[in-house]
């Protein structure tokens, strides 16, 4: 039988017995410790001697820290599918990804059917299953927010809200010896796992071609089922297990082993003798047959689905086991971003900055758009496309700390700014990032950041002291002050205009706790409380930012406008913080508030990558000075048109003014509020927002506009910046590799 190019795992297959509760849960650390990849235990709930396996699995993950565990198999006729689902995606959610699904269709009828459930026939439970797996996916697939419609014989679900996605796309894995099983775990299945014990001579070979054949007839390629084995111990010397392991891989392909024992000395010599030597030997084999790993090969299904432009061959081979496509099932929460729908026609997603190299080089043989992304939050959209190559540095996300005296940290460019925060709570630091913990670090360091922190500390790149960046020719560089000064400068402020930066250093501040506050203002007179509201943010100390929503109010529901604030006084000085806020609170007709004091971590708390589009809305934007009388009234009139169903206000300034104009890319450093309008259509907000706010604006944010005229980018590149960057453009990215995003034309020679 053919070797389907699958990476090798080796886990444990270990009984959960209750006479020493404690017992499994060592031999899943033993089984991390030595090395293995996957703990795996029995279900069957009808036995007294043994843990609740579901119990057990979360009480083993929370042991554990690298390991996958799963259920080897669980009895689905005593789980419903629609609470495994929403078990499964939360174990996955808190282990970090680190789940995986094994499912049977009930072997033991007496015992099932004594514990409540049905008595099925073989055929009837085949079926049952069939339904389990499509429930089960329905519920993680939040691509949707139609409700799940499962309407089947023996699984009804009609009505169930989706979600939650799990962290990772967990793989289904069947138990299955019968023709029909089989079949299944070719049109459904991501991996068959049945026990050595219960196979004949020739079962795997007979096995594989019935799931083969079933595979090939829905459109996938054999390759997208794993192969895996729960085997026996071994009798004789490690070279010759060794050498029977290697058969299985390369003649039955078999890719994942499970060691069925519960002998610690036999779970440290799997991990430390036999998957090295197994993994050694099929290297080298695979190596010289030229086999295709499994990751890099798709069905007739998928390769239907492919975009024109894209030499889908070609991807290197470093990148080719993580690429997504669209007919892949993890292109759904790829493909989009927070706001934006997007249909790009390959995303890769490399792991180091060697890779991303790689995948730049290859992006720029193809004929179609490229975007890059960070964490897919960005409202402009512009970091994915339709039929593209899309770069996903989402697994460029370390954070670590260089230097604690100067408060100096590495932060990875697809890292968020939540997991950032969260890293820097416990030792009192912050760097000010964004209202939303789901942006990603890359998009919002290259380009400003204004975010609840911004008068106390300014933006966030004025604490970028170092990026490393692939540029446009594949160079891996450096630049700061004293290396690359020139482009340092440019990182800071252009965007995406000049490479693709993988790493960051920047220096946090010293913040504690944080008096956060959410306050709920009536609008009915909206120029009097925007005047308000921003007279009290400028006299206010910097320790105070304030973010103001406006709500039009009308619509169907009616009602008057309504103004959201979000403050941050980052001061744990509850007493001054209540003064500062009574001052926004004279701005209107007080409708809520609350207040907490909390670290600031909780403020801009980590959130999910699962994006999924939302209507493509347009955006304009503007940076004003003051929010005066004929400023307040013009974004009153915005907010009354109808043409934007969102509108903010963002308080800058204070530290930001600190910095000269010049010493950035980003030049805007004289004005206080940022005021942003989002809308359905450019045709309806721009002549509005032209004739209001473009008399009145001075500057613009690249990240909050998605008009694309050519008088934005002198909006946001004012006077030498602009000429400053195009010859910058010209040195780093002379053929403007990198024009997704306010593409900046590069300087004639």
């Amino acid at each position: 039988m053919p070797d389907y190019g699958h990476d090798l795992v080796f886990g444990t297959f270990i009984t959960p017995t209750n006479a020493d509760p404690q017992g499994p849960v060592r031999l899943a650390r033993l089984t991390e410790e030595a090395g293995l990849d996957l703990v795996t235990f029995q279900d069957h709930p009808y036995q007294p001697a043994f843990l609740d396996t579901w119990t057990l699995l979360t009480w083993a993950a929370a042991q554990t820290s690298r390991v996958t565990l799963a259920g080897n198999v669980l009895n689905v006729p005593l789980r419903p599918p629609a609470v495994l689902a929403r078990a499964a995606a939360s174990l996955d959610l808190l282990s970090g990804g680190r789940v995986a699904l094994g499912l049977g269709a009930g072997g033991f009828w007496d015992a099932i059917e004594a514990m409540g459930a049905r008595r099925l026939s073989p055929g009837e439970s085949v079926e049952a299953l069939a339904e389990a797996i499509e429930v089960i996916r329905a519920l993680w697939d939040t691509g949707t927010r139609l409700p799940v419609r499962v309407e089947g014989t023996h699984h009804r679900v009609v009505g169930a809200k989706r979600g939650p996605a799990p962290a990772h796309d967990v793989p289904i894995w069947l138990g299955a010896y019968k023709p029909r099983m089989l079949r299944l775990v070719g049109t459904a299945a991501d991996g068959w796992l049945p026990s050595e014990g219960y196979l004949k001579p020739g079962d795997l070979r007979r096995g594989n071609a019935v799931i083969d054949e079933a595979a090939l007839g829905a459109g996938r390629d054999p390759a997208e089922v794993r192969r895996l084995l729960n085997v026996t111990p071994p009798d004789g010397a490690v070279a010759d297990w060794v050498d029977r392991l290697v058969r299985l891989a390369l003649e039955d392909g078999i890719g994942t082993f499970v060691v069925a024992t519960d002998d610690p000395d036999l779970i440290r010599r799997v991990g430390e003798e036999v998957a090295p030597a197994v993994r050694e030997q099929v290297a080298k084999e695979r190596e010289a047959a030229g086999t295709t790993p499994a990751a890099a090969r798709r069905g007739a299904r998928a390769v239907a689905l492919r975009r024109p432009g894209i030499d889908y061959a070609a991807v290197p081979a470093a990148l080719a086991e993580r690429a997504v496509e669209p007919g892949d099932r993890a292109y759904a929460g790829l493909r989009h971003n927070y706001l934006r729908s997007g249909a790009p026609g390959l995303i890769l997603r490399p792991r180091d900055p060697q890779e991303v190299a790689q995948a730049l080089a290859y992006a720029r043989a193809q004929d179609v758009p490229l975007g890059v992304r960070s964490a897919g939050h960005g409202i402009s959209g512009r970091s994915t496309n339709d039929g593209g190559v899309v770069v996903d540095l989402g697994a460029l996300d370390r954070i670590e700390v260089l230097d604690e005296a100067t408060r100096r940290v590495r932060v990875g460019a697809g890292a968020t700014w939540g997991r950032v925060a969260q890293e820097l709570a416990p030792r009192g630091w912050a760097i000010t990032s964004g209202d939303y913990g789901g942006v990603g670090v890359g998009g919002l360091a290259t380009t400003a950041g204004i975010g609840l922190l911004g008068r106390l500390q300014g933006l966030t790149i004025d604490h970028v002291v170092a990026a490393d960046v692939v540029t446009a020719d594949g160079r891996l560089v450096r630049a700061s002050a004293d290396e690359n000064p020139e482009l340092f400068w440019g990182l800071r402020g252009a965007g995406a205009n000049l490479g693709v930066v993988t790493s960051f250093e920047l220096e946090a501040g010293p913040v504690g706790d944080v008096v956060y506050s959410q306050m709920a203002l009536d609008a009915t007179d909206t120029a009097g409380v925007l005047e308000r509201w921003a007279a009290a943010v400028e006299d206010a100390p910097r320790e105070l930012t304030s973010f103001l929503i406006l709500s039009p109010g009308g619509g169907r529901r009616g009602g008057a406008p309504v103004a959201q604030l979000m403050t941050v006084w980052a001061n744990d000085d509850a007493t001054a913080a209540v003064a500062e806020l009574e001052r926004l609170a004279d701005a209107g007709p007080v409708l809520q508030h609350q207040a907490y004091l909390l670290p600031y971590s909780a403020v801009v708390s980590p959130a999910e990558r699962h994006h999924t589009g939302g209507g493509d809305p347009v955006v304009r934007s503007g940076l004003v000075e003051h929010l005066d009388q004929g400023v307040a009234r013009a974004f009153e009139r915005v907010a009354a048109s109808g043409a934007a169903y969102f509108l903010q206000v963002r308080a800058t300034g204070g530290a930001a003014h600190d910095v000269a104009p010049d010493a950035t890319a980003y030049a805007h450093r004289h004005q206080n509020f940022l005021l942003s309008a989002m809308g359905s259509s450019h045709e309806d907000l721009d002549p509005l927002w032209d004739g209001e706010m473009g008399p009145r604006t001075d500057g613009l944010y690249l990240s909050f506009d998605t008009d694309t005229r050519p008088e934005r980018l002198t909006d946001a590149f004012p006077g030498e910046t602009l000429t400053r960057l195009r010859r910058l453009k010209r040195d780093w990215d002379p053929d403007n590799v990198f024009r997704a995003n306010f593409p900046i034309p590069p300087a004639e020679d």
